[in-house]
């Protein structure tokens, strides 16, 4: 009741403090906010994802036993706008379902992870961006693409095998023009290495990440290189490619900044992690194209005592590959399959090869800010294969 009772004073407050209040188009925000002296802005906006799952398991050659099941899958609120001139810019990002905050321990103080992102962007020089705070890390593709804007239910499962999501640190962005048309953006991050929400300090190294990325044909319309479907129909042919390299030095968790914490005898074992990521967006005129390629692997894969014997976690190394490609008719349906393999060493992890093969169904209502979408996937994974039907609405203010 007393979070409810800030937040009410808290936007009343802004209100009438405002100079301009307006009421935007769906789809771009509940409140837009402008100070008097137009020293500040603030732009609120929610959505909601409402999702049905049901799972057939394979016994015998037949799939039977269907697990259903109803949720949340997102609901967040979000605020950005730009405090004292517009070339300081700032984001901050709640999750409030039981998805978005999961994940409370001791090192997060036992509190919900309410906090997605909560980052200033400083425009210091031209075409130079200076971040601080916590927010995504310039990882793979389908990472830093919004879960508003995804061209299926959900991510791959590469990506939750392999992301390195969010942290807390800096990051320094640039961007050049080679030609009229060929754009290189360059991004180096800094962070503290273990997630976010991390409230007990820096337990083992740094975690350095930079990427790069290469625009031949120009720049999206609307930053359609982070956003799924090619929804804007481009009329010339876009591509995008990004490397990205993550390096932990001295890693506690077993996927990098995330996974499970690797405790022993001592406190904790450290080792030195590397990830690569490649990938690729392409769009033209309502096709879409997007592959990502994935490799982990560590100094020390096994997480061991003092005495050299060893703990029961390892580091999650291997490889992994997702492609996926749609088109979008002019009815603003659109039809998208995807292969997804994940490769983890086998001798280090014991885990058996993945293939997923996924067929998905979207109608886009208003864009990614109204839109249902449904999708069926067969996992292939040893004798443990399964069917997974979803069924996802998202709405967008």
């Amino acid at each position: 009741m007393k979070i409810r009772l800030f937040a009410l004073a808290f936007l009343t407050a802004l209100m009438m403090n405002a100079q301009e209040i307006e009421a935007p188009k769906f789809g771009k925000g509940i409140l837009n906010l402008v100070g008097k002296d137009s020293t500040w802005s603030m732009k609120v906006a929610a959505r909601m994802q409402f999702l049905t799952v049901i799972d057939w398991a394979n016994q015998d050659g037949n799939y039977i036993d269907p697990q259903s099941k109803f949720t949340v899958r997102r609901a967040r609120l979000k605020f950005e706008g730009f405090a004292y001139s517009p070339k300081l810019e700032y984001k901050l990002e709640l999750g409030l379902s039981n998805d978005d905050i999961s994940g409370a321990s001791v090192y997060t103080k036992n509190a919900p992870r309410y906090i997605l992102d909560a980052v200033v962007k400083w425009h210091f020089a031209k075409n130079l961006q200076l971040w601080f705070g916590q927010t995504k890390l310039p990882g793979n593709r389908e990472r830093v693409i919004s879960s508003g804007n995804m061209q299926f239910v959900d991510r791959s499962l590469l990506n939750s095998r392999f992301n390195i999501d969010r942290d807390m640190g800096i990051q320094l962005h640039h961007q050049f023009n080679l030609s009229n048309s060929f754009v290189v953006k360059e991004i180096l991050a800094i962070s503290q290495g273990e997630g976010r929400n991390i409230t007990t300090g820096n337990i083992g190294g740094h975690q350095y990440t930079t990427r790069l990325e290469l625009l031949p044909f120009g720049e999206f319309v609307g930053e359609g290189d982070y956003s799924g479907s090619d929804l804007k129909r481009e009329e010339t042919p876009k591509l995008a490619l990004g490397v990205s390299y993550d390096y932990n030095n001295n890693a506690v968790k077993n996927r990098s900044n995330q996974g499970s914490y690797m405790t022993n005898d001592t406190g904790f074992f450290e080792t030195n992690i590397n990830t690569l990521f490649i990938d690729a967006m392409f769009k033209y005129n309502g096709f879409s194209f997007m592959g990502e390629y994935a490799n982990r692997d560590a100094k020390d894969a096994y997480a061991k005592n003092s005495d050299g014997s060893l703990t029961d976690v390892e580091v999650q190394v291997g490889n992994g590959l997702n492609l996926q490609a749609g088109y979008l008719f002019k009815t603003n349906w659109e039809v998208a399959g995807r292969y997804t393999n994940i490769a983890y060493d086998k001798t280090i992890t014991g885990s058996d090869i993945e293939n997923q093969y996924t067929l998905g169904v979207s109608k886009y209502i208003v864009g990614h800010k109204l839109k249902v979408q449904s999708d069926i996937s067969y996992l292939d994974f040893g004798s443990n294969d399964k069917l997974m039907y979803r069924l996802q609405f998202d709405i967008h203010f």
